[in-house]
């Protein structure tokens, strides 16, 4: 749905006539609604996701009992395949052989944000090459204490 500017206008005259305690109640009532669908949504997938699962495992235990790696049929093709997946129990003996090995390849390329904050507030003057950083105002409303 777009608006226009004349829309956004008359919503900014209105919400600004709104009084700021009345702005917070109406606000948090959205939130208790938004967070009461996302609660029934999340349920519904949830189960749908659990039914899936069984599924899955039924026809994986089918194929490799009849040992066959793919298998056409009139509602999709079903393929059994292999992914492995790689994790370490011990952080420091890896990070010592991603340095040893040049292999910094190894991990994924994103920023660990609040290590990152740390880093700089350490370290006013040693900024990695590359960084971007976007810094924006957000609103944050909390219930009241009782």
């Amino acid at each position: 749905m777009t608006t226009t500017r004349e829309e956004r206008n008359n919503m900014d005259t209105e919400t600004e006539t709104i009084p700021l305690e009345k702005l917070v109640q109406i606000y948090r009532k959205i939130k208790e609604k938004v967070d009461t669908l996302t609660q029934e949504y999340d349920t519904k997938l949830e189960t749908l996701k659990a039914q899936q699962e069984e599924i899955k495992f039924a026809l994986k235990d089918m194929m490799k009992t009849d040992g066959v790696a793919s298998l056409r049929t009139a509602h999709g093709t079903v393929s059994l395949i292999t992914k492995t997946k790689y994790s370490t129990q011990d952080w420091d003996s890896f990070k010592r052989f991603i340095i040893e090995h040049e292999a910094v390849d190894l991990l994924e390329k994103r920023v660990a944000q609040t290590n990152m904050a740390q880093f700089l507030a350490e370290n006013p003057g040693a900024v990695p090459p590359g960084l971007n950083s976007i810094t924006e105002y957000e609103i944050r409303i909390t219930k009241p204490s009782n």
